[in-house]
């Protein structure tokens, strides 16, 4: 787990000043050391130089210092994750012949691209963000893992002329300290986003011109920054492999994904909640390792909120060396700046995670594995459930007029909830008349139920039109969606839509930059390509049923606990928010929000982030937090960042 970042253009004082900025910006991203390296020039002085910050996980020692240069091929890398299978991958290269000085990961898929090319990439089974350099072919090879859980993002230069003509790094915000990007105009497609999602979906980002690659891909560079190939490596099938599968098979899986992510050389832990994807995690890690497991849990003052008391009975029922860390308001708010300097780009979400890998680095660990990514792959959510039944009744009820069923949902809306005051309520009851309208859209349903304000209130929210985004979604990655999902069953293509949406563009990048801020890796071993493409090939009555059970994961991850430990309902690792912005927050957030001129930079309409903001406070109701935080967050961002629209 690293920072990288990098530059092709001009070997000159000017770029490698630019690339010590972005590698200045992610000293947290790796504080165990940094390194260097530029290539030889072309004839017009053009070439690559590489950047590194090194968090110390697997080989400690000099050998596996970035940027390497594999002493075979001459070959050089950045690369930031964990390659798991790196182990089989060195024993298969070593029968070919090769030899090893480092005994990490990096030296082996180094070599393994060096002797293979891109075609590499599919054999590796982990995270991984990475850039990779051939002095023969004067190529410069960009890579994502699978399922994007390493951040890679990437700046163009419009004008041919210029001393550079791409950049990338770890993080946007590194990006914007190169100094390469001057006046940095923000992406409005990224308010537009943000005001739907609560975060920037990608290909897009917060700020115009970076990109956020996208996961599964590969792209291969000429020294003039030209792209000469560009392939999709991995993608989500467009329907489910029936090839045999069940519990007994993919126990095996399971384990296995679990002892992977167990390979360190330092100290690591596990975040428990008291939820069943956190709890199997613990549990296997424990049946894994032939050493203590250490879990942590994060408790709060509000008992409504507080699952100390849970995880502290199951980690007693583990056998675990447990630790809870009481986070109060007075601790949020009085580290509310630096908390919200973790955020790489606008998001109303990962300062949970901050907080718990704050715990976690100060007891002394570098690795954390987390129980993300259960509820996606089987069901966790109430999605599962009622997206498919709207949808059924939408087919049942597709020979009357949508029109007429459309005011009759406005009716029902309007009784379940009623508008109280001049805001009106902003729930999924409020929205059942726009999803009756597009309820032979799943994709549509799916984005309508997470929308965090009705499609209505969003127009008046944002300064301009957004060009290229549909129900929140960038087009192209809505069209990718839809034809990813188009064969599938309804509750395996929410599945699919949870998997690259709510975890893949939100916890994911979100969990990340939160972790890093305090140099933790944060492992996902229910986030693994390989476990995704077994349970991919269970049916869905094994998958899925009953809805929200989860009951395979509870099965074989669970095995030899009490069930009765997990018989609670279900509740999210969610901090109490609400409280605070209507306590000690209040202050700060109004100073924002009723600030027309930093609100009408990140892109939204003054009058209308005031009106919402007083109906908060007066308490409206079908009006969350999370409405508040999100536009709060974006304003904030922009202004810390000088990004303006």
């Amino acid at each position: 787990m690293c920072g990288i970042a990098g530059i092709l253009g001009r070997l000159n004082d000017g770029n490698r000043t630019a690339l010590k900025r972005m590698s200045d910006a992610m000293s947290h991203r790796g504080p165990d050391s940094q390194g260097t390296w530029e290539s030889a020039p072309d004839p017009d002085g053009r070439g690559v130089l590489f950047a590194h910050r090194r968090l110390a996980i697997i080989d400690l020692s000099p050998a596996g210092a970035q940027p390497m240069v594999d002493p075979v091929t001459k070959n050089v890398i950045v690369f930031n994750g964990e390659i798991y299978n790196f182990q089989s991958l060195r024993q298969r290269l070593s029968a070919e012949g090769e030899r090893f000085d480092s005994t990490g990961d990096t030296a082996v898929m180094l070599r393994a691209l060096g002797r293979h090319g891109p075609d590499a990439i599919r054999e590796l089974r982990g995270m991984f963000a990475f850039a990779a350099w051939d002095p023969h072919r004067r190529e410069l090879l960009v890579a994502r893992d699978p399922l994007g859980i390493k951040p890679l993002y990437l700046a163009r230069n419009p004008d041919p002329d210029a001393s550079w003509s791409l950049a990338f790094a770890s993080e946007v915000r590194a990006l914007l300290a190169s100094g390469l990007l001057p006046n940095p105009r923000l992406d409005p497609r990224a308010a537009a986003s943000v005001v739907w999602n609560g975060f920037v979906v990608g290909p897009y980002t917060a700020v115009r011109g970076v990109e956020c690659f996208s996961p599964g891909h590969f792209r291969v560079f000429d020294a003039t920054g030209r792209t000469k190939r560009s392939q999709k490596y991995w993608s989500v099938p467009p329907e489910p492999c029936r090839e045999p599968m069940d519990e007994a098979r993919l126990a095996p899986v399971l384990e296995e994904c679990l002892r992977l992510h167990l390979i360190s050389d330092v100290p690591l832990a596990v975040f428990l909640s008291s939820g069943v994807d956190s709890s199997a995690v613990a549990n296997l890690a424990k049946r894994a390792s032939n050493g203590p497991i250490h879990t942590f849990t994060l408790a709060f003052e509000d008992p409504q909120l507080n699952e100390g008391e849970a995880a502290r009975r199951i980690a007693a029922a583990i056998g675990t060396e447990h630790q809870e860390v009481l986070f109060t308001e007075e601790q949020f708010v009085g580290g509310l700046d630096s908390a919200l300097d973790s955020i790489d780009q606008p998001t109303f979400d990962g300062l949970n995670s901050y907080s718990l890998s704050r715990a976690i680095r100060e007891a002394g660990f570098t690795v954390a594995l987390v129980g993300t990514g259960g509820d996606e792959l089987l069901g966790g959510y109430t999605s599962f459930r009622e997206l498919p039944t709207l949808l059924r009744w939408s087919k049942r009820l597709d020979a009357l007029p949508r029109g007429a069923l459309v005011r009759t949902a406005r009716v029902i809306a309007a009784i379940l909830q009623p508008a109280r005051g001049s805001f009106s309520p902003q729930t999924r009851w409020a929205k059942l008349p726009e999803m009756v309208r597009r309820g032979d859209d799943l994709l549509a349903l799916y984005q309508l139920a997470y929308a965090l304000f009705l499609p209505a209130f969003q127009e008046e929210l944002i300064c301009g039109v957004a060009e290229g985004i549909k129900d929140g979604l960038p087009e192209e990655l809505r069209a990718q969606l839809a034809a990813e999902t188009a064969l599938r069953s309804p509750v395996s293509a929410i599945s699919v839509m949870e998997q690259r949406l709510f975890l893949g563009e939100r916890l994911l990048r979100d969990n990340d930059a939160a972790s890093m801020a305090w140099s933790i890796e944060q492992r996902l071993p229910l986030v693994d390509q390989v476990l995704s493409d077994a349970v991919d090939r269970l049916s869905d009555e094994i998958r899925y049923e009953p809805i929200g059970r989860k009951s395979i994961l509870r099965r074989v991850g669970l095995a030899g606990l009490d069930p009765a430990l997990f018989e609670r309902p279900k509740a999210g690792f969610v901090m109490p928010y609400d409280r605070w912005i209507r306590g000690g927050l209040q202050r700060t957030i109004d100073e924002t929000l009723r600030d027309p001129a930093a609100v009408a930079a990140a892109g939204l309409a003054p009058a209308a982030v005031a009106r919402l903001w007083q109906a908060f406070r007066s308490g409206a109701k079908g009006l969350y937090w999370s409405r508040i935080w999100a536009l709060f967050v974006l304003v904030r961002w922009c202004q810390r960042h000088g990004v303006r629209r």
